[in-house]
Order: C-alpha cells, then structure tokens, then sequence
C-alpha cells in the first residue's frame, strides 16, 4: 500500500472508531476526520488539487443538471453528495413546519380514536403508520412523534409502551428501505447512482412490502399477551385527547398539509418531469419558509445541522478512501472472494452490510459501499441495479438489530428512557435480531428469485 493509501485508511477507521465509542458527537468526528483526509491525504501525502477538487464536489452546484436533469439521471461525481445534503436539509425544514402545525400529533390520535384506543389494533395501527409515513419523512422524525404519543397513549390505556415503540422503531427502518427518500442510505443511494423514487418503490418497495406484513405477524406473535393483559379494563373517554387539539393552528396545519402533498408529487414522478431531488429539496423550503412568515426563524432553528454537518465530513472521508484506490481493492477482494457468482455475491454483501449496520452507524457504511459496488459492477459485468437494491436493504435492515444501528432507534429509545421506560440490549436484540434475520433472508430470497434466476 501507498503512503495516501495508508493514511486513508487510518483516518476512516478512526472515524469508524471514535463514532463508535460515542464520546465525541459524531459530526465532529467526520468534520475533523474529513478534514484531515484534505490535508494530509490530498495536500501533503498526494499534492493532488483535483482530488481536493473532485471531493468538495462544489462546482457541481451550479450545473443545469444539479437541478433539473434532462432525459436519464446521471451519476453523481465522488465527493461530496450535495445533491443528499440539500434534500435532507429540505425535507427537515418542511418537517419541522409540519410538526409546529402539530400534524403528527393529530395523525396519531386521528388513528387511536378510530380503532377506539384498542390495544391490539392500536398496535398493529401504528407500526403500518411507522413504515408509511417514513417511506416519505425521515425515519427519525417520524420515531420522535410517534414514540412521545404512544407513550401518552400508554399511561391513559394503562399498557406498556416498550412492546410499540420498538415494533414501531423496526416498521420505521423497513419502510424506509422502501423508497429513495425514506431512508438517508437510500437516498445517498439514489443521489449517487441516479435512481428514482419510482426505481425504489418497484424494487426494494416490494421486497419490503412482503417482509411488512411478515414483520407485523410476527410482532404480533411474540407481544400479543404483554398487549393484552390489561385489556377489559375501565376506562374513561373524556380523560382521552381529541385529535383535533393538537392541531396549533388550522392555517399553518392546511398550509403544511398541501406543502407535504405537494413534495411526494413531486418525488414520485421526478423521473418523468427532470427535477431532481436538490431543486425538490429546496423548493420545498424555501415554500415552507415563506408561508412561515415571522415563525421561519423558529423552523430553521429547530433543523438537525448536526446530521447535515455529519454527512459533509463523512463524504469527505469516504472520497479519500475513493481518489487513493482503496475501494477499488475491496471491490477487486469481494470479486476474487465471489468468483463472480452473482449469488454469491448477492449474498456476501447483503450480509455483511446487515451485519455492520448491526453495530455501526448504517449512513456510513452506506456511504462507503457505493462506490465499491461500483467498482465490483464495472470489473465483473454484474449489473448496477442488483448491487445498490442489495446494498439498500443489507444496510436499512441491518441498521434494525441493535439500539445503535440506525438513527431512529436512537431517538426510540431515548424517548422510551426519558419516560422512564428503560431499553436495554437484552431487551432491545430480543426481538429486533430475529426479526431482522427474517427480513434479510427474505430480502435474499427475493433478490435470488427476481433478478439471479
């Protein structure tokens, strides 16, 4: 290995290292981290200004097809993703407006009084609520509201919450796998190799369909009695919250309402009009922010600048690992190891992605994978398409099966504790790991079945 090779590699498995341990918040890690790969990889080690260049990805802003891309979407350049940094950015600020108008809120107690605040049904209610909504809004936010309500719900039912918030949690992961914009893997994905909400949505969309409602039985089995043992109990309906007051204004929650639409037109059919997901991003935005008035302030001060800062470092990180040839050898290693059986191939990335999302942050990973598939389609003709829709449902899923794999489990969790409802490993793995192996296999399958066959 070369002298920038080794340096590469070192600073990516401090990243690695230290986002791990937790003690330092992660986008200071990857900022620092990234940094240094500039300096010291790109600047001393190689004294390459096109690799700094071709990292920092600016210039690509201010291309036409950075916003509208006309005829077929083509693949993003290595280094910074802007493209993903703009449209999560987006996407927060119009989620953030939604939340202030209080329409998760209302969603959710819109759905417990019509199965009339039943256990099971409630249940089962919310995890296919979980796995829809975040097929369009970040998975994280969509933990936050519905964990903080199930936990009222809970305390005026009298059940115990942890059996939903962590069947939720999973229904959040595995409806994001199903389209571009649900999870951020995804949409590094879709950014990156040029895909589309409708390529998601027929391809791993399908594929976690059939796991949902294996997913759902499932769940169902193993919390059906913890669910149930205080059901019959009396309870009083006027203690209940009508849904219709936790909406803080009529005007912001409509506004809000047609905004939302409005973004997932726009995302389902971007293939056809040529918008990509940056111009989506943005428009998206700058609409909520204008409509906002005077409360636009409080909405940009409420957006995660930590996660966009996150992602920033984390991509120039994974560039140095991609301008000093090291993916290329992963890549090359997986193909020698495969023999250039797609199966087999299939197979060692579906896994291993799940097994490292497992245990470290699946953005990531996700981040770092890509171009190695790339690399591993190019050098033994494999198609493209096989590659991302494995890599997409190895690192979604994977990210399901401990409290640190995905950023929502995080946030469930913590919402959990907060209420004074402790999530521990044991308690967590007992039921996420069998149920991210049936998916997994599933996923396997389905993959073997459709496109190896």
């Amino acid at each position: 290995m070369t002298i920038p090779q080794i340096l590469a590699v070192i600073i990516f498995a401090a990243m690695f290292i230290l986002i791990v341990m937790d003690k330092i918040e992660r986008q200071y890690v990857t900022l620092v981290c990234g940094l240094l790969t500039i300096v010291l990889v790109f600047g001393i080690a190689m004294r390459d200004m096109h690799a700094i260049l071709e990292t920092l990805n600016i210039r690509s802003i201010f291309t036409l097809d950075f916003w509208y891309a006309a005829g077929e979407a083509s693949e993003s350049s290595s280094g910074i993703n802007w493209a993903t940094i703009i449209f999560i950015a987006g996407m927060m600020v119009m989620v953030e407006g939604m939340a202030k108008a209080g329409f998760f809120r209302w969603l959710c107690m819109c759905l417990a009084k019509l199965v009339n605040y039943r256990t099971i049904p409630l249940f089962i209610t919310f995890m296919v609520m979980s796995a829809v909504l975040s097929m369009f809004i970040d998975s994280i936010t969509v933990i936050l509201f519905l964990a903080a309500v199930t936990v009222e719900l809970a305390k005026l039912l009298k059940f115990n919450p942890i059996p939903m918030i962590l069947s939720e949690i999973f229904c959040a992961n595995l409806g994001g796998s199903a389209t571009m914009c649900g999870d951020p893997p995804n949409i590094i994905i879709g950014t990156s190799l040029g895909y589309s909400f409708a390529d998601f949505l027929t391809n791993t969309g399908l594929i976690a369909g059939i796991s949902l409602i294996l997913i759902i039985v499932y769940f169902y089995i193993v919390y059906r009695k913890e669910l149930t043992s205080n059901e019959g109990k009396a309870i009083d309906p006027k203690n209940l919250p009508k849904p219709k007051e936790a909406i803080t204004s009529k005007k912001d929650f409509a506004v809000s309402s047609i905004i939302f639409g409005c973004a997932v037109i726009m995302l389902i059919t971007h293939a056809q009009t040529g918008l990509t997901v940056a111009f989506i991003g943005a428009v998206v935005a700058i609409v909520t922010l204008v409509t906002a008035g005077k409360g636009a302030v409080s909405i940009l001060k409420k957006v995660d600048y930590k996660t966009l800062i996150f992602f920033i470092g984390l991509f120039m990180v994974v560039g140095g690992l991609e301008q000093t040839g090291i993916l290329e050898i992963i890549a090359s290693f997986i193909g020698k190891v495969s023999g250039g059986n797609i199966m087999v191939m299939v197979a060692i990335i579906i896994w291993i992605s799940a097994f490292a999302s497992a245990f470290v942050d699946n953005i990531p990973f996700a981040a770092t994978m890509i171009p190695v598939i790339k690399s591993l389609s190019a050098t033994t003709g494999v198609s493209l398409d096989i590659l991302a829709w494995t890599l997409s449902m190895g690192t979604d899923i994977g990210g399901s099966a401990t409290p640190i794999g995905a950023s929502a489990n995080v946030v469930g969790t913590s919402v959990a504790a907060k209420n004074g409802y402790m999530i521990g490993w044991g308690k967590y793995c007992k039921t996420a790991v069998p149920a991210t192996i049936i998916v997994i296999t599933v996923s396997m399958v389905a993959i073997f079945l459709r496109y190896c066959m």
